[in-house]
């Protein structure tokens, strides 16, 4: 199923494997397929369906735009015409006759008519649709390049977070099972092994809970990806590590001049901004220029009167037009340029809220990376200071009351450390790949 959702050169990024057994009552069905970070991006900026839809409305501009440039040109029209007239009418002398008569004519007329100044402006402002599109998919494709490195740094944190759970599983079986033993041999209160027991349930339920969010991060990035979202993806590699895809003294300044020169959202803004000052040229200086007209017909002209010979012949006509258009749509149509003049503020305040919105970005995801990076050094020291705890008190072998409390909060406080670093990593990965995006610079290492 897989290999008919993906074209052939992409498919190899996903590896298949066999499902894994899980440790739980709700073991999957369907084979899991290994994914990295880079096949991700790569497979984003290829088959997300937003990305294709942006490509189709710069396949629809470009025609547009192409379409502009035949209002340049005067259209044919070949065909036939027959006129057939019977009773009175008025004769070039002004005295009215009985004629019965008719007349056909055969062959091509090349009929054209040109609002040159109209024209001229619309393919103006076509050409800076066509810009806009072209920057409009490189953002689309950006949009989708942060959403699959998100979805994927969501996947790894759940994986791990699985892990852990199923590790804090672990620890209290064992120690449920030493805590039974010593009920047994009467060293130990039974209410310290239900304490224990607890526990363990607990982090059973910890542990569904993790798997749970682990296939939903699979499915959201399937969606991303445009994969069958039957199909289970896992990270090729579990340990959650810290990226570092900036220098750390970097300041915002320099970020937001960066994203104000790379944007594609900004570059599309302008090109808009752009193409609704075209459109105002065009409804002030385009009436100014004269609409012409031409039409030449050749071919054949026959008919004739009633009750007489016809005739048929060669018959040429030729036609010239040159005026301006004055009321609506041409010359003194105050409501078109008022219009106009709106669009073109609307367009040049949309850019200044982009702006606006660009640098909060960026001081956001700055300010994200930079709390993160102080939050793993925090959450490191909390792991290390959590399993020296746990392996003191697993070192001294003794079933009392407080014993047995202190031994469950110490593997509560193991885990939830833990858990917190891998919160905090994965947290602080996607914030760098945000900062990327604020900042204009996320590509899919492809170097395209």
């Amino acid at each position: 199923m897989l290999n008919r959702l993906l074209p052939g050169f992409l498919a190899a990024l996903l590896f298949p494997i066999r499902a894994l057994p899980a440790q739980s009552e709700h073991p999957s069905t369907n084979d899991i397929y290994v994914i990295d970070l880079p096949s991700a991006l790569q497979l984003a900026g290829a088959q997300n369906l937003d990305v294709q839809i942006a490509r189709q409305k710069l396949a629809e501009a470009r025609a547009n735009y192409e379409s502009s440039l035949w209002q340049f040109f005067p259209w044919i029209s070949p065909g036939v015409s027959y006129r057939r007239h019977d009773n009175l009418i008025q004769d070039v002398g002004g005295k009215i006759i009985d004629v019965h008569k008719e007349s056909y004519m055969v062959g091509p007329s090349l009929s054209g008519q040109l609002d040159l100044g109209d024209a001229i402006y619309k393919n103006l402002a076509a050409r800076q649709l066509v810009k806009a599109s072209d920057y409009a998919l490189e953002g689309q494709r950006q949009d989708a390049l942060l959403a699959a490195a998100q979805g994927y740094f969501d996947l790894v944190k759940a994986r791990s977070s699985a892990e852990v759970a199923r590790e804090a599983v672990s620890i209290s079986t064992n120690y449920s099972a030493q805590v039974e033993q010593a009920v047994g041999a009467g060293i130990a209160f039974k209410g310290d092994l239900l304490r224990v027991q607890v526990q363990t349930e607990r982090n059973l339920l910890t542990l569904r809970q993790a798997q749970e969010q682990q296939r939903v991060a699979s499915a959201r990035l399937a969606e991303t990806l445009h994969l069958d979202p039957a199909v289970e993806l896992a990270p090729r590699n579990n340990d959650v590590v810290p990226l570092s895809l900036f220098k750390s003294n970097a300041s915002i300044d320099s970020f937001i001049g960066q994203a104000i020169a790379l944007r594609p959202e900004l570059k599309y803004s302008r090109a808009f901004v752009q193409a609704a000052h075209r459109a105002r040229q065009g409804a002030v200086y385009g009436p100014l220029v004269p609409s012409l007209g031409a039409q030449v017909f050749a071919g054949g002209l026959g008919g004739g009167q009633d009750n007489a010979p016809g005739a048929f012949g060669e018959s040429e006509d030729y036609l010239l037009t040159l005026g301006w258009r004055i009321g609506p749509g041409g010359l003194f149509d105050r409501g078109r340029i008022h219009a106009t003049d709106s669009r073109l503020q609307i367009a040049r305040l949309g850019e200044k809220k982009l702006l606006d919105e660009i640098a909060r970005q960026v001081v956001e995801s700055l300010t994200r990376v930079q709390s993160l990076n102080d939050q793993i050094a925090t959450a490191q020291r909390a792991v290390r200071a959590a399993q020296e705890t746990l392996d003191l008190t697993q070192q001294r072998k003794q079933f009392g009351i407080g014993a047995v409390l202190e031994t469950i909060q110490a593997e509560e406080d193991l885990t939830r450390a833990r858990l917190d670093l891998l919160n905090a990593i994965a947290e602080q990965n996607k914030a760098q790949y945000s900062l990327s995006k604020a900042a204009g610079t996320i590509t899919d290492g492809s170097g395209k």
